[in-house]
């Protein structure tokens, strides 16, 4: 990627603590006129901190003398006839987890993504990190959700058929050996339990 197509990713415009959010489209505008006068100090002062941390002004002065005329074709085609411009905002909350929220045509925030209800993956490292995320939730339903269908069928089979063999657990029979005890449950599966300090928990299942 050019280093003018990393800068114009980097203007962004801001409004959150504001009363009225600003109408993205005017610093699209902004932007467009700056680049094409050649502005680089206006360009700068539009930059998120995010992006200011990553640029510093005198970065972004080199940037635009040596390329004004794609800076200027940039602008030309983020305000040509037939684009759309969206407002994103990303929340994130205290335990790590965000919500993507999109701003609709009627002023009103929707919800795009959040990791309770993840969107699909599109790379490997985003489906990574859904599992990562759902496994600190402890969170069974996201877990199915991230899994493949042949994957989550195959799981929920196998419960399917525990659940079933559990229907009458006074009818099975219970090996016990000390304060160890396995169980064999119709449809193939096994239990294991174990006692401590007079509580029976189970140990593991197949």
């Amino acid at each position: 990627m050019r280093r003018s197509a990393c800068l114009a990713l980097l203007v962004a415009a801001t409004g959150c603590g504001a009363a009225h959010l600003p109408d993205p489209r005017g610093a699209v505008a902004a932007y467009a006129e700056a680049a094409a006068r050649g502005d680089a100090d206006a360009i700068y002062e539009m930059m998120s901190d995010k992006g200011r941390r990553a640029l510093s002004r005198a970065e972004v002065r080199r940037i635009v003398a040596d390329e004004k005329d794609e800076l200027v074709d940039k602008g030309k085609a983020v305000t040509a006839p037939g684009v759309v411009v969206r407002s994103r905002a990303r929340v994130r909350f205290a335990d790590g987890e965000d919500a993507t929220l999109v701003l609709d045509d009627q002023g009103a925030f929707r919800i795009a993504t959040a990791d309770a209800l993840p969107a699909g993956a599109h790379t490997p490292e985003q489906a990574l990190e859904q599992l990562r995320r759902v496994l600190a939730r402890r969170s069974y339903a996201g877990l199915m959700r991230v899994l493949s269908p042949a994957t989550r069928s195959a799981i929920e089979n196998d419960l399917r058929g525990l659940v079933t063999g559990l229907e009458h657990p006074e009818g099975l029979e219970v090996n016990v050996a000390g304060d160890a005890a396995t169980v064999q449950i119709p449809f193939g599966h096994e239990v294991k339990l174990r006692r401590e300090a007079g509580v029976w928990h189970v140990e593991d299942f197949d």
